[in-house]
């Protein structure tokens, strides 16, 4: 179902362009599930130009920021109950953590990682992070992500799709990716124990 919901928003935002990128840029970081990658990887292919490419990038990291302050009010107004209806308490934990144990160089890995960055923009509002440690470390992190992928892909795109089409690739991204994900998982783990370790 939740497939079939960010199925239709992309199909939707798909015909509107920039527009439709920013719109679901906006609204994946204050509510709904969409993840903006889903529209900003075939548009970067897409692309005519490094100037396009760029307007993409820009477009993607601006909007997804706006409503990651709109994320944030959500998360002043509504606080933990908001955040616990929506996901695990340990979870919870675990997102309070990483905005309060690690300021804004929490929020810069969320905003690179596949953390949800709407769950981390409530847990911030409702622990009142300053807000413009929040914006700026928002800015770096989705700056940062969507520039790899406009990077990658609008300067290597074509050798990426032949790339990818090889067995071999996909055994050394696998491992590759296992490589990065071990350690974050660690992490990620550990900030559930930080908070069993406060209580």
């Amino acid at each position: 179902m939740l497939g079939d919901l960010t199925d239709s928003i992309i199909d939707w935002a798909e015909g509107f362009g920039l527009l439709g990128l920013a719109i679901v840029s906006a609204t994946e970081a204050a509510f709904q599930p969409a993840p903006p990658d889903l529209l900003v990887l075939p548009m970067v292919l897409g692309a005519d130009s490094s100037l396009e490419v760029l307007a993409i990038v820009l477009v993607a990291t601006l909007s997804s920021v706006l409503g990651a302050v709109g994320g944030y009010g959500i998360g002043v107004y509504a606080g933990r109950p908001l955040l616990e209806r929506f996901a695990s308490r340990q979870t919870v934990g675990r997102l309070e953590n990483l905005t309060v144990r690690y300021g804004s160089v929490g929020i810069f890995l969320a905003a690179v990682s596949p953390i949800p960055y709407k769950a981390l923009a409530w847990a911030a509002g409702a622990g009142r992070m300053d807000l413009r440690l929040f914006i700026v470390a928002g800015l770096f992190g989705r700056g940062i992500r969507f520039g790899l992928e406009g990077l990658v892909l609008g300067l290597w795109g074509d050798e990426f799709l032949s790339m990818i089409e090889n067995p071999m690739a996909w055994l050394v991204g696998g491992l590759a990716g296992l490589a990065l994900f071990i350690p974050f998982a660690k992490w990620w783990a550990n900030l559930a124990d930080l908070e069993s370790a406060d209580n």
